[in-house]
């Protein structure tokens, strides 16, 4: 569906988030290829203490696409840009700060940008519609508390529990499943607010108890089967459980 045929709030959300889904993509699991294509420079040139700076790159600008791509690219043009740009020349930050903080800022950056793509395309909407896009936008995470970690996920995997679903029973280090306590008593209702507070490592969609999930057992982060192309029956045949991001780093 072309930019400029977004209309319902629904369309305007789902462009949102796929957008969100690619910037996210590119802030973890695939960091290092995102980190490397933000070489701020291949020489200094040093004059007492003030420098002047030569590249073979100009300013870089991270772009979340509708299709869940992301791409670091030249900005716009076009003066006036057809879309709002983000954070112009995050390759020149780079190295001036620690990696953590870096990427904490392009998300922060990159939070801001999808939220002005949304409003610029909402322009048309009435102030219901308007509410109504930013609540359903409010209900996921930011890229920032994705990237960062903020909301912490409270209901994560122990060695024992291998890598089931959120639904389904732990096992006890002797192999003999057992049910998970918390799921089935009468702390159902506390367990379900700490299941609200989960979040897709991948994609950064809330917890839905209609979907399956698996967790890593390396970095105990939480995931959707289908983000990390892991059905329940494949579930049960893995002992250990490591995400795409922890095998990478364990190729390294």
């Amino acid at each position: 569906m072309a930019s400029s045929s977004l209309r319902t709030v629904e369309e305007i959300f789902k462009d949102y988030n796929a957008r969100r889904s690619a910037l996210v993509r590119a802030l973890t699991y695939d960091v290092d290829d995102f980190y490397s294509q933000c070489d701020p420079a291949f020489g200094f040139l040093y004059r007492s203490v003030l420098f002047c700076r030569f590249s073979d790159k100009e300013n870089l600008c991270l772009y979340g696409q509708p299709n869940e791509a992301w791409e670091v690219a030249l900005p716009a043009e076009e003066v006036p840009s057809e879309l709002p740009e983000p954070a112009l020349g995050i390759n020149f930050a780079r190295d001036g700060m620690s990696k953590k903080d870096w990427l904490s800022l392009v998300a922060v950056h990159s939070d801001c940008w999808l939220l002005s793509v949304a409003f610029y395309f909402g322009a048309r909407l009435n102030r219901n519609e308007r509410k109504r896009l930013f609540s359903m936008m409010n209900d996921l995470p930011t890229v920032f508390e994705v990237v960062t970690g903020q909301k912490p996920v409270k209901d994560k995997p122990t060695v024992e529990s291998g890598s089931k679903s959120r639904n389904s029973t732990k096992r006890s280090i002797d192999g003999q499943p057992r049910s998970n306590p918390k799921l089935a008593n009468e702390s159902y209702d506390d367990d379900k607010e700490e299941q609200g507070d989960t979040f897709c490592g991948s994609c950064g969609g809330g917890y839905n108890s209609d979907e399956f999930w698996i967790g890593c057992d390396n970095c105990e982060r939480w995931y959707h089967g289908k983000c990390v192309k892991i059905t329940p029956a494949k579930a049960e045949m893995i002992k250990v459980y490591k995400c795409p991001s922890c095998q990478k780093k364990a190729r390294q």
